[in-house]
């Protein structure tokens, strides 16, 4: 048996409300945006070093005196083999394929520099990433502060003790290349953005601090909080107030800086049609967070998904994180509010946010607006099933995700993987991180979206192993595009012998906007239009169980994978918007049957 499976259960024998981080990295601030923060965002000194020349000497080991010493370096010094003082800039947060032309299809190695001055502090100082992708490793004043693998979660290092007074300069490196071992692998169908992505930050806290909390409803009622909070202190007396509801409550954490408390109170549930959010003061005798959050229960009954208790039907759309018009990462959360706008303007109450966690801006925005969340980490297509290391790379980004978010009332699902072929390795794996989603937070929905598994050409169905360890039967289906024409979707009928919600993850073909023919001509918008116009019918008469769906996909993207010219050229054509934010066809009949829905 794989030594991942000791170390989730190992893991899951310790995992109540909070865990340390499963790669050995200091544990997550959580809510840094409450905090008092230094952003370090703006233009950086950067440069490509496709050969890692600055990592490694000529045996291919790695140097000490890389190019993370800066001015140390005799490559500097003497030789001026390269210079940070001399290098362009680019932005941070941002992708350095859409900044730099000659850097569009590059994957290796960038070093960014950014050089900022710090004034001493009284108490702890935490370096902050809100992402970085994919491999980064982080240096400041010339010495190592710690690495993270993975391209789409938050990470932090206490650097107190490392910072000087007055000038520091801080270097990373970045290296994006996908590889067959990594978590996604490479093989994936969306572009391979490099960079530093989101926010750098210096969070800082008290010396004793609050590290993380958790305010929820318990489970089984519908007005009683929950409230645990972990601190850097035992025996510390630890406040929860929730001014709106007439919530003052105290408790005393245990040896472990862990405090626990209850309180009754009768408040409004969080909903797409009412989502109210309260302010909440969480304080001890040294530190203070404040932060908004609702209160609702999700739950399943039979093939019903019910939000405080009440049957909800999915109304969703899937989302990449591009910006919407200008086809790179979203740097800003504007232009995540723009993409969540479109979705309510499509008659939306739930968004698949694929196929990783997007940034925590865009989260908060979706509850503030309404929007019901599926959260996903990018276990994608064909991950390493056997190997112990990818594991772990998995889990850490499981928890990576959960930690950020657990206290995002709007997110109902976390999805632990997408299209994953079956096999009894791929069983294990994804067997023993829904057994840790669940023991990290019991209070959302556990899914993935699965592949199809039909019983004969004609009745189709989803038969999956993995199908006792989720509450919902999440698929992914593409009939009329990668399944026969769309007259195919007319013929066939569907078994599906699972009492669990079933909810379409993905559907849908592809058209260029403004290519206009007969609806039986592929890559035209009315082709894709009547497509959905049958898959929406054939889900209303020959379907039952379906509590929800989110299309692939809300906008045109780009991928690698997509090479026909003057058709996709580089971006994958299922959006409902085109990449400058054309509205096709199939948004408005998409819009119309939600309509029917509410």
């Amino acid at each position: 048996m794989k030594k991942f499976i000791f170390l989730a259960a190992a893991i899951l024998t310790t995992c109540f409300a909070f865990a340390q981080t499963t790669s050995g990295l200091d544990p997550l601030v959580q809510n840094v945006y409450g905090r008092n923060i230094q952003k370090l965002n703006g233009y950086w000194n950067h440069f490509a070093d496709p050969l890692e020349t600055g990592y490694y000497d000529y045996r291919r080991q790695p140097t000490p005196n890389g190019f993370f010493k800066d001015h140390e370096v005799d490559l500097v010094k003497n030789y001026k083999e390269y210079d940070f003082d001399l290098s362009p800039t680019l932005a941070v947060p941002g992708d350095w394929n859409t900044q730099d032309d000659n850097l569009f299809l590059y994957e290796g190695t960038i070093w960014f520099r950014r050089v900022f001055d710090y004034q001493p502090h009284e108490g702890k100082v935490f370096l902050w990433f809100g992402a970085a992708n994919y491999d980064t490793k982080v240096y400041l004043n010339g010495e190592k502060v710690g690495e993270h693998i993975g391209g789409y979660t938050p990470f932090n290092f206490d650097v107190t003790d490392r910072l000087a007074n007055g000038e520091n300069t801080l270097i990373v490196k970045v290296d994006n290349k996908r590889a067959v071992d990594a978590v996604p692998t490479n093989n994936f169908d969306w572009f391979n953005y490099g960079g530093i992505t989101r926010d750098v930050l210096l969070v800082k806290v008290p010396k004793d601090f609050i590290q993380t909390y958790k305010v929820s409803l318990k489970q089984g009622t519908s007005d009683v909080i929950e409230v645990a909070i972990k601190t850097t202190k035992a025996g510390e007396t630890v406040k929860v107030e929730i001014p709106e509801l007439k919530i003052s409550r105290t408790a005393t954490t245990d040896e472990n800086g862990i405090a626990r408390l209850e309180a009754r109170a009768k408040m409004t549930l969080w909903s797409p049609e009412n989502p109210k959010l309260y302010d909440v003061t969480l304080a001890s005798a040294h530190d203070s967070v404040k932060d908004r959050i609702g209160f609702k229960t999700i739950a399943t009954n039979g093939h019903d998904i019910l939000l405080n208790g009440k049957k909800v039907f999915l109304r969703g759309i899937s989302i990449h994180e591009e910006s919407a018009f200008r086809s790179g990462r979203i740097f800003s959360a504007e232009e995540g509010y723009t993409l969540l706008k479109w979705a309510k303007e499509l008659g939306c109450n739930y968004v698949r946010l694929a196929h990783y966690p997007h940034n925590e801006q865009m989260v908060r925005q979706a509850e503030e607006m309404g929007l019901m969340v599926w959260s996903e980490i990018p276990v994608y297509w064909t991950i390493q099933w056997e190997r112990d290391d990818v594991y772990a790379n998995a889990l850490n980004q499981l928890d990576e995700m959960i930690e950020r978010d657990q206290n995002r009332v709007g997110i109902i699902i976390w999805s632990i993987a997408n299209e994953t072929p079956h096999g009894e390795a791929r069983d294990r794996f994804l067997s023993s991180l829904a057994r840790y989603a669940r023991a990290k937070d019991n209070t959302r929905l556990l899914s993935m979206a699965m592949e199809r598994n039909d019983k004969s050409p004609e009745v189709l169905s989803v038969r999956d192993n993995m199908s006792e360890y989720v509450d919902i039967i999440a698929f992914n289906q593409y009939l009329g595009w990668y399944d026969g024409l769309n007259e195919k979707i007319d013929r066939v009928r569907w078994e599906i012998d699972y009492n669990k919600p079933i909810v379409i993850s993905e559907m849908g073909g592809g058209a260029l906007y403004g290519n206009h023919g007969p609806k039986d001509q592929f890559w035209t918008e009315e082709y894709q239009a009547e497509l959905y116009t049958k898959m929406l019918r054939m889900i209303d008469e020959r379907m039952t169980g379906v509590a929800g769906l989110s299309p692939w996909v809300l906008k045109d993207f780009r991928s690698s994978r997509r090479l026909l010219p003057q058709i996709q050229d580089g971006f994958n054509r299922k959006g409902l918007v085109s990449d400058m934010g054309q509205r096709k066809q199939s948004f408005y009949i998409l819009q119309k049957w939600y309509e029917t829905k509410k």
